[in-house]
């Protein structure tokens, strides 16, 4: 990731040139330490000692579209090069203290802080020295934090269909959308996917079926499930590739229900080998989508995506066990083969996975991707709307795993043949079903919580953690 890194001084030339060496070995750590962690340190040329050097450097440094800029205080600075800096600053904003008694940084830092929330400018803070872990860990959580807001502006989120079975919460203002992430949309007819599937070579589709069929447990039925529907499926999945290339989106979601899933076949393949670091052809990148071209659901994956570089898990709220106090978190074909047991090699991931005939909701047929995921700590996040204000609702957690008889006992009970993610949340039921706003969630590996509230903070939206005081 690349960071923007400014010193700030003392305005009077006599008390600059005696603390100068001081500041400069500030800076030096900072860089060091942000250098040593893999970041591209971008730092200004001098000190901001004036009015001139504090608008020119911070120009200078702005121009190389830093993901998170840092305002290091490491004396007493005067405000108004805040001020100034931060005007030529468009992006995630840090500012940066150190604690000593001797010089007063943190002075610096607060009276520039304070300058910025007078205009209403989101910035974020952290204060002691780079040396400390806990330190660094602060400022590079604000530079993941950055690194996803400055991702996101300027992406195309691809939206095959329209709203699906009069989902609300699946269909966002695209007006809000670049106002407040800076993202647009691609409208996408889903008679693209189906036109386009006919022009796939049929090596590539057999070659694709084969290599599920081997890797995989395909469970054909001769109805719902067969090699030339599988085919279709994985036909599908190349389509999409297409488009996704054709018009360069980001991310995408495909409505899917009610016309594909009848008429045509399911996009639980496409979904999920998508979502997937690889697939038939080798190795690739994941690109981020969402079932029911929910837009949300999508931009919230994107997200975490961005924050951790893993593929994101989709999934609706099916099913809460109260006797074990889990959920089922579950939806037709969306969770991505990686989290049958989060391994590099496909091998691994393919052996936990089966391919099983789609269920009555789906008369078009094709294949349904079941695994469970595999246990783990997680982060559970979903963008919302109260009242046409954005938040971003997060909770911890961890995918659990009981082995084959009880995964299978319990996952009877809702729809067998979806993927499923056996979860404890760290939220009461009741909280979590009085207070979230949508019917899918989204997962991945690890505690992100600390990054998702900044991004919160540099996109003022809300934060909203289930299970603490609302």
């Amino acid at each position: 990731m690349r960071v923007g890194l400014l010193t700030m001084s003392d305005g009077r030339d006599f008390v600059h040139r005696h603390i100068e060496g001081f500041a400069r070995d500030s800076e030096e750590r900072i860089a060091a330490a942000l250098q040593a962690a893999g970041h591209d340190v971008i730092r200004a040329g001098a000190l901001l000692w004036t009015n001139d050097l504090a608008t020119a450097e911070a120009r200078r440094v702005a121009d190389n579209r830093p993901d998170l800029t840092i305002f290091n205080y490491p004396v007493w600075a005067f405000p108004h090069f805040t001020m100034l800096a931060a005007a030529e600053s468009p992006g995630p904003l840090l500012l940066l203290s150190n604690i000593d008694p001797q010089q007063p940084g943190m002075v610096g830092m607060l009276a520039g802080g304070g300058a910025l929330d007078q205009i209403g400018r989101v910035h974020g803070r952290v204060w002691g020295e780079i040396s400390d872990p806990s330190v660094l860990a602060a400022v590079l959580v604000h530079l993941r934090a950055g690194h996803a807001v400055q991702a996101l502006r300027g992406q195309t989120f691809g939206r095959f269909g329209g709203r699906p079975m009069g989902m609300y919460t699946a269909v966002a203002n695209t007006d809000q959308w670049m106002a407040t992430f800076g993202v647009d949309v691609e409208e996408i007819d889903q008679w693209e996917i189906v036109r386009r599937t006919e022009q796939v070579p049929a090596s590539r589709a057999r070659a694709g079926r084969e290599w599920l069929e081997k890797r995989a447990t395909v469970h054909y039925d001769g109805r719902a499930l067969t090699p030339e529907l599988l085919e279709r499926q994985v036909r599908s999945y190349h389509a999409v590739r297409e488009l996704i290339e054709e018009w360069n989106l980001d991310f995408s979601g495909i409505k899917g229900q009610p016309e594909l899933t009848t008429h045509f076949a399911t996009m639980d393949v496409t979904e999920a080998f998508l979502n997937d670091p690889y697939d038939w052809e080798g190795p690739k990148a994941t690109h981020v989508t969402a079932t029911e071209a929910d837009m949300d659901g999508a931009l919230t994956m994107q997200i975490l995506k961005l924050l951790s570089g893993l593929p994101v898990l989709f999934a609706d709220v099916r099913h809460y066990h109260a006797d074990r106090e889990i959920w089922d978190l579950c939806n037709s074909g969306q969770h991505a083969t990686w989290y049958a047991a989060r391994s590099e090699d496909p091998q691994e991931n393919l052996a936990r996975v089966n391919l099983y005939p789609e269920v009555f909701f789906f008369p078009a047929g094709g294949a349904a991707v079941n695994h469970v995921a595999r246990a783990g700590d997680a982060t559970f996040a979903r963008l919302t709307r109260k009242n046409g204000r954005y938040r971003i609702q997060v909770t911890r957690g961890a995918f659990e795993d009981y082995g084959d008889e009880v995964n299978q006992a319990l996952a009877r009970q809702s729809t067998f043949e979806w993927p499923h993610a056996f979860t404890r949340l760290q939220v009461p039921a009741g909280e979590f079903l009085s207070r979230f706003g949508a019917n899918h969630i989204h997962a991945v590996p690890g505690d992100y919580l600390a990054e998702l509230r900044e991004v919160a903070r540099y996109l003022e939206v809300d934060f909203e953690q289930l299970g603490t005081a609302s």
